[in-house]
C-alpha cells in the first residue's frame, strides 16, 4: 500500500506513516519500493514478528496517554498520588509488554480476514 492510502485509512497524514514506516524498514519488517506499482510491503514472516517487536522498533513509545501531569508537585497529595500511580501504570505496562509478545502480525491477519469475511456476508 502507499502512503497516501495507509494513511486515509488510519485517519492522518501521509508524512506520518512515512516516519513510522521507516523505523519499521530499519527492523526489516516492511520494505518500499518508488514507482506505478510502489508502495509499502511486509516482508518480514507474519508468525514470528510480533507487537512486542514492533513496539521496539518503533522506538518504544509511551503506553499509555494518561500518567503524572507534574513530575514533581509542590502538593503533598498530588506527590501521594503519583507515587502510587506510577507503581501501577509500571505493573500494567508490564504485563502489556509481556502480552505483546505473544500476538503476531500473523494472528492479527487471521483475525482481519475473518472480520473482512464477516463484513462481506452482512453486505449481502
Amino acid at each position: 500500500m502507499t502512503s497516501e492510502a495507509i494513511s486515509q485509512c488510519m485517519g492522518t497524514n501521509p508524512v506520518v506513516v512515512r516516519r513510522t514506516m521507516a523505523f519499521l524498514r530499519e527492523a526489516g519488517i516492511v520494505s518500499s519500493a518508488r514507482g506505478h506499482a510502489g508502495g509499502w510491503r511486509i516482508t518480514a514472516d507474519l508468525e514470528v514478528v510480533t507487537l512486542h517487536q514492533l513496539h521496539k522498533a518503533l522506538g518504544e513509545p509511551a503506553i499509555f496517554a494518561i500518567g503524572n501531569r507534574t513530575e514533581n508537585p509542590f502538593c503533598l497529595v498530588e506527590q501521594s498520588v503519583n507515587a502510587a500511580l506510577e507503581h501501577t501504570f509500571e505493573e500494567a505496562e508490564a504485563l502489556l509488554l509481556e502480552r505483546f509478545a505473544h500476538v503476531t502480525l500473523a494472528d492479527l491477519a487471521a483475525d482481519f480476514k475473518r472480520r473482512h469475511a464477516e463484513t462481506l456476508k452482512q453486505k449481502e
